[in-house]
């Protein structure tokens, strides 16, 4: 793009302002407002160039190039903007605006006026990384402030340098792939690879288009459409919304049910349809059964959960649920819960891990006061638990590799202008959860896709293991799902939570299916093109 240039001394005073604003396509408004220049200033000078008019496209410039000798005191200065290839990743990359005076003063020299840093995204993440250092150059002025030569042949001037480019773990074709599912929905996509901690596609829905707001003179009115916008797409759901997670919630609990004793792996709970305390009751769409912590994975049986969930709570004493309660609070602290997982985006929510204090507080008692089942809903994920999607992904990449987790993260590394590139390594997170018990857990996973109730999540050839969650909300309740594949050396865990979407197993469950298949398979099998048009968007 070009920016237009004026020195007051050398124009002509008769100028034909109508032509000049008719070839750059400005109207005379915005000529008058470009020459308003406070000239008793010391930041302006008459005999030197000052900025008029910013980012002009190419295809304007090239006409007005014919007519430049029109127009004396008035030069033409190329400039490079951000543009974008692809209006994927929107929420990934983020975007950049113009430097404000807070930001120069704030900075201690690094920025100055018309300077660009990064706003949201890895361009805010990794700002530092990415915009290098300026270089310095001492010059011989006049009297008038014009440059006559360089100062002592340069002895004194500093190289800039280039800032680093990075290298990000997003799979772009499952990105777009994943981008296309969510259009015209409101929810988000978490995808990781369970090994590494690599996000392979983290998508937010709806977005926008990154294009929009690369520097144009249409820039302002897009962000003001885009800001004032009721679905709001500058936020990102996938790392700052946090939802209940409704029913995959129940194999970190039945993972910690085990791990307390609370559980074992062949214990049945009877079912009748509801579970029953006093007068009260908590229905169960499984229906009436006995079942052990793989069937109760499968057919999703609240009963099962609601009676672990308040043995779990009650370990202690029913009088003395705090304990049991904080015991449950560390766990679920190491499986990533109530704490941001360090993701290099800006605006992670840390969702809500309740422990006793809260409760303390909620309830306006004394400590022990209030009962386990007050907070019965938690076992089955409606009660005052909430998470990220970035947070269901990586519970699922934690089953999969049977109880750790590396740091979430974008960056796989930096590479600079030397072309040397700088690996860098991500900690590695440990659970309380022994390894035996995930084997129960991980079956009970693979049946529900298998035959159970995430059966629109299976793809031929790979073996799944997921559940549903069906987020209970007024109005329409939220569809979930999370899952990983292959079972064994799995390569993928992704979860999948569409607001207003219903069940989890008719929405959510098969988009992630799809999402698996297209990583796994490079693209969806032509008899699974049936499902692809039933859940892409219709136009």
């Amino acid at each position: 793009v070009y920016d237009v240039y004026m020195t007051y001394s050398q124009m002509d005073k008769q100028m034909d302002t109508s032509k000049f604003c008719n070839l750059l396509g400005i109207t005379n408004e915005d000529y008058n407002r470009a020459m308003k220049i406070n000239w008793s200033s010391n930041q302006y000078s008459k005999h030197l160039p000052i900025l008029i008019l910013k980012k002009l496209p190419a295809g304007v410039i090239t006409k007005f190039q014919e007519h430049l000798h029109e127009f004396p005191g008035i030069e033409l200065h190329i400039n490079s903007v951000r543009a974008y290839s692809s209006r994927s990743a929107a929420h990934i990359l983020g975007y950049i605006n113009e430097v404000n005076q807070k930001q120069i003063d704030d900075a201690s020299g690094d920025y100055e006026q018309g300077d660009y840093l990064g706003v949201t995204g890895v361009e805010k993440f990794y700002e530092y990384e990415l915009k290098g250092k300026k270089g310095l150059q001492y010059l011989l002025k006049d009297n008038l402030g014009r440059t006559v030569s360089g100062y002592q042949l340069g002895q004194y001037d500093v190289e800039a340098s280039a800032g680093k480019d990075l290298l990000l773990s997003v799979d772009l074709e499952l990105q777009k792939f994943g981008e296309t599912l969510l259009k015209g929905r409101k929810g988000s996509i978490v995808a990781i690879e369970p090994s590494s901690g690599d996000i392979l596609s983290l998508i937010s829905a709806p977005d926008y288009d990154l294009n929009l707001l690369s520097i144009h003179k249409d820039r302002g009115a897009s962000f003001s459409r885009l800001s004032k916008d009721s679905l709001q797409p500058f936020f990102n759901r996938a790392i700052s919304a946090k939802y209940p997670p409704g029913s995959i919630f129940k194999p970190i609990l039945a993972l910690i049910g085990l791990q307390e004793g609370v559980v074992t792996k062949d214990r049945h709970i009877r079912c009748t349809g509801a579970y029953h305390y006093k007068t009260y009751s908590w229905g169960c769409h499984a229906g009436p059964s006995y079942s052990n912590v793989v069937d109760a994975i499968q057919i999703s049986c609240n009963t099962y959960f609601y009676q672990s969930y308040r043995e779990l709570i009650d370990q202690y004493g029913f009088n003395r649920p705090s304990y049991g309660l904080d015991k449950v609070w560390e766990h679920l602290h190491k499986f990533g819960l109530g704490k941001k997982l360090g993701i290099d985006l800006p605006g992670e929510n840390t969702g809500l891990n309740p422990n006793s204090e809260f409760y303390n507080k909620m309830y306006k008692h004394e400590e022990g006061r209030w009962r386990s089942t007050y907070l019965i809903s938690n076992g089955i994920g409606q009660g005052e638990i909430e998470l990220t999607t970035l947070q269901m992904a990586n519970l699922a990449a934690i089953i999969a590799n049977r109880g750790y987790y590396f740091t979430p993260h974008l960056l796989k590394n930096f590479k600079t202008k030397e072309s040397n590139i700088e690996s860098i390594l991500y900690p590695k997170h440990q659970t309380n959860i022994d390894i035996e018990h995930f084997e129960p857990v991980i079956e009970g996973m693979y049946r529900a896709v298998a035959q159970g109730t995430a059966g629109m999540a299976s793809v031929p050839g790979i073996a799944v293991c997921g559940k549903t969650g069906t987020s209970e909300n007024r109005g329409v309740d939220h569809s979930v799902f999370f899952a990983f594949a292959p079972k064994d050396d799995p390569k993928i865990a992704i979860a999948v939570y569409i607001e207003h979407g219903g069940w989890g197993g008719t929405v959510a469950a098969p988009i992630a299916g799809l999402m698996i298949e297209k990583y796994l398979q490079d693209s969806i099998s032509p008899h699974r093109q049936w499902l692809l048009d039933r859940m892409s968007p219709k136009s």
